[in-house]
């Protein structure tokens, strides 16, 4: 990908270069002929990573230069893509290198199968550091191998959304996208990351940030609706609904890629295709938690459960028998 200003120093204003454009105030019909870049947000499980395979495959499939990133610690996203091999990560790979004296190169961490160009960043050791900060370095990382120099037409970065930290928030926070794409299913907490990540991309607006959400994947649809009403609740569009089918589990088990026209799921991965590319970046209306609770039968979630406020006595409980007192009290003369 080529910038307009190569040489900018500070790695912000770069990444700020890349998304400059503020198409969530401008209804366009389509972003302008230049790299997209997309972050995918959802909660851990719901299928992110099944979803961004097969839909870089697919990418790819139609003549796309897709380059997938994988930003999770977990380091699951390439595993789908690669037949359930693990993709040596950046961040292991740099402290590997740098121990031994030696420089990173792509061939290192970058890797390629059906057209796709795919690498992770990886993260520290459980107890041994912060996520959000591997995420951070491991973008500095991207840099010096030459990010900016690179030429594709997409680049999907795929992030945890249950995780507050701000090194996840990253690419909302500093403009890294122009868009955001959600992954969600019917169901309460699902929809609830989905949400607070809408909130994340509101907020940033009011700073004065330029991404935008372009619309909602719902996985494991199972026709109940919420997502649905979810997305028309917050404003967004409904980019594809990847049906809860048997078929798909099994494939996904097994590490099989069904973003394809040689799979029965072709068409569906290449309408999401499409619309990813076309979709425009626009701001969420995020919900409060009645809202949210709205969406449910209240049956199902508690959202008739009415709050009964707690007193001193609750909280001081056999504590709070009355006891002697010591306090002397004289008759009026």
């Amino acid at each position: 990908m080529t910038l307009d200003v190569p040489n900018l120093k500070d790695f912000d204003a770069r990444l700020r270069e890349e998304a400059h454009e503020d198409l969530a105030d401008i209804q366009a019909t389509a972003p302008a002929k230049r790299t997209q870049i997309i972050a995918i947000y959802g909660k851990g499980g719901i299928g992110k990573s099944f979803t961004l395979a097969n839909l870089s495959h697919m990418m790819a499939e139609q003549g796309k230069r897709v380059l997938l990133i994988g930003c999770d610690p977990k380091s699951d996203t390439t595993s789908l893509l690669f037949g359930g091999k693990a993709c040596p990560t950046i961040i292991e790979t740099s402290t590997k290198k740098k121990l031994a004296g030696e420089e990173v190169k792509i061939g290192d961490v970058c890797f390629k199968r059906g057209g796709v160009f795919a690498m992770e960043l990886g993260g520290p050791e459980v107890g041994r550091g912060c996520g959000g900060r591997g995420i951070i370095h491991g973008f500095e990382l991207l840099e010096k191998l030459g990010f900016h120099d690179w030429d594709f037409d997409y680049v999907l970065l795929d992030f945890l959304g249950d995780v507050v930290c701000g090194g996840f928030g990253l690419p909302i926070a500093r403009d890294m996208a122009q868009k955001v794409i959600l992954v969600a299913s019917n169901d309460l907490q699902s929809l609830y990351v989905a949400n607070n990540v809408c909130s994340a991309v509101e907020y940033f607006r009011k700073l004065g940030g330029n991404v935008g959400v372009a619309g909602l994947v719902v996985n494991k649809d199972d026709g109940s609706g919420e997502a649905q009403a979810f997305a028309r609740a917050v404003d967004v569009p409904v980019l594809a609904a990847i049906p809860q089918d048997d078929d798909l589990r099994k494939k996904s088990a097994n590490y099989q890629i069904v973003g394809s026209s040689a799979s029965r799921w072709g068409d569906l991965f290449a309408g999401l295709a499409e619309a990813v590319a076309g979709a425009p970046p626009v701001r969420p209306a995020p919900l409060d938690q009645d809202g949210l609770l709205g969406l449910f039968d209240n049956d199902e979630t508690g959202g008739n459960v009415v709050l009964e406020p707690a007193t001193d006595a609750d909280m001081r409980g056999t504590y709070g028998l009355p006891k002697p007192s010591l306090e002397v009290i004289y008759d009026e003369a």
